[in-house]
């Protein structure tokens, strides 16, 4: 009695993992779909073709975090610089228009970014395995233009991180010249004098120059915030690494939560 009572509850708290399973039938048949089951993969909910829109500040991990999500989904990593840096290297016609923008550090056209995004989210190897992407969009203009190319992501995550949390680790993190190590003063300093009076520091590392990055990212970021407030979800930023990626996981593999969906 017991049982006929609650197994209805039971069933209903683990349906997206439950199979029924005809026990009147030889111990060995039921073995077998038993086994056939558990056997299987572990069924996700994740978009069959993610398209995953990292935004966050410079200094989030925006890069960190696409990386280990392109390697773990065998997704394509897009990044808008190193798309910019390969179209100048292979002076491509794009490339060679960027260039002077490039140079002299000043903000690059749409009309010359745009394209270049279009074409890489357009090859065959993002359309079939899906990207993520990070460093466009940076505003709601471009966002828009992203989904009326066709290219609207599924996923996008706010990746939220104080101020002053930024300021601490881009300010304090040097790169060895020599081997190409990267270092930080606090989280992983240099282990050897030798080295540590041998790092260099970017140009654009400086105090000044990252509040004022900071700055522009704020005054754009609640644009667009309302305009993907139906798929947004936001992720603590200034932790472990390794626990941010936990959350950015359970926001890919879960479904959209039910208070976007129902603004949608």
């Amino acid at each position: 009695m017991n049982y006929n009572r609650h197994i209805e509850g039971i069933i209903d708290c683990f349906k997206a993992t439950t199979k029924k399973i005809n026990v009147d039938q030889p111990k060995g048949d039921v073995f077998n779909q038993i086994l056939d089951y558990v056997s299987r993969p572990a069924r996700s909910q994740a978009p069959i073709t993610p398209r995953i829109l990292l935004i966050g500040p410079y200094g989030s991990g925006r890069r960190t975090q696409a990386s280990a999500l392109a390697k773990k989904y065998d997704i394509v990593n897009v990044s808008t610089s190193s798309l910019i840096k390969e179209a100048i290297a292979n002076e491509t016609v794009l490339g060679l228009a960027i260039k002077p923008h490039f140079q002299r550090r000043s903000a690059i056209p749409d009309s010359l970014i745009v394209p270049l995004l279009i074409e890489r989210l357009g090859k065959l190897d993002c359309i079939s395995r899906g990207w993520v992407l990070h460093g466009f969009p940076r505003n709601r203009d471009q966002a828009e233009v992203l989904e009326r190319n066709g290219f609207a992501p599924n996923r996008v995550f706010f990746m939220d991180i104080p101020p002053d949390s930024i300021m601490e680790r881009v300010t304090l993190r040097y790169l060895d010249p020599i081997t190409g190590e990267r270092y930080h003063m606090l989280f992983n300093p240099p282990p050897t004098q030798e080295i540590r009076d041998r790092l260099t520091q970017k140009a654009n590392d400086n105090e000044a120059n990252i509040r004022t990055r900071i700055n522009v990212f704020y005054n754009n970021v609640r644009h667009m915030i309302d305009y993907y407030e139906n798929i947004g979800i936001h992720v603590n930023a200034d932790q472990d690494p390794n626990t941010v990626f936990e959350s950015i996981e359970s926001g890919i593999v879960n479904p959209i939560p039910k208070s976007y969906e129902e603004n949608s």
